[in-house]
């Protein structure tokens, strides 16, 4: 009996979380990796994830790609200035809290890339659209109500190479306590772009998020916080190019 409850529990433990599935790149559609499952035999421009949890403590290296974070078999390439949309498990559970997905050069073969360091730059995000922080519509409502998917755009002007692309949603449904579900997928980026992110668009992860942030140990709930209508996302401006 203990065992059959206990998978019970975990199943409606996966059930209630998740990730990035998978992708579609300039109009080719590309598998993410599938989690609970062997990394043997899958083909996927995403690096490895092993379940659907959160992670909970912002200083964890499995904040960079989630955990273990292992190298992907295969490169997606796309033009700069192309639409990139992830699609989440549908219909995604948590709709209060920000959007983020961000960029990282590996300046080489990303299968030797660690992510390590300010690195990192934002190309697009949505935090509290509308409403107050409890009720209104977040940048995680409104990828639900766009079916549990997320348009971005690569900046035109990105300087030709391979990168990391960095999809995130941060739940803030549970009082002062955060829950980030990074994916990460391979890219090769071409094009006749120069452009470069400057150091004050860079941000390293983890370290751009920490548990003293007010956005971050925040009770969306609290008494303080009714009839707030702003959030601020932490972390530097979005790099347009």
């Amino acid at each position: 009996m203990k065992y059959i409850l206990g998978l019970a529990a975990s199943a409606a433990t996966a059930l209630a979380h998740g990730g990035v599935l998978t992708y579609n790149l300039g109009g080719k559609v590309y598998n993410g990796f599938v989690p609970y499952n062997s990394p043997t035999g899958q083909n996927t421009i995403q690096r490895e994830w092993d379940s659907y949890n959160p992670i909970q403590d912002p200083t964890s290296s499995s904040m960079t790609c989630n955990a273990n974070g292992a190298v992907a078999n295969e490169v997606a390439t796309v033009a700069a200035g192309s639409k990139i949309i992830a699609y989440w498990n549908a219909p995604w559970p948590h709709t209060i809290g920000p959007m983020v997905v961000w960029m990282a050069n590996c300046n080489g073969d990303c299968a030797d890339f660690t992510g390590e360091g300010n690195v990192w730059f934002k190309i697009d995000q949505a935090g509290l659209i509308s409403g107050t922080l409890a009720t209104g519509l977040w940048g995680s409502g409104e990828m639900v109500n766009q079916n549990s998917s997320w348009t971005s755009t690569i900046p035109a002007n990105l300087k030709a190479g391979n990168y990391l692309i960095r999809h995130e949603t941060i739940a803030l449904h549970t009082s002062n306590a955060p829950q980030w579900y990074p994916e990460c997928a391979t890219l090769t980026i071409t094009g006749s772009g120069t452009g470069v992110p400057a150091s004050s668009y860079l941000a390293a992860i983890p370290g751009v998020y920490k548990m003293s942030d007010p956005e971050i140990d925040i009770d969306v709930y609290s008494n303080a916080n009714q009839g707030v209508t702003t959030y601020t996302i932490p972390g530097p401006a979005v790099y347009t190019g």
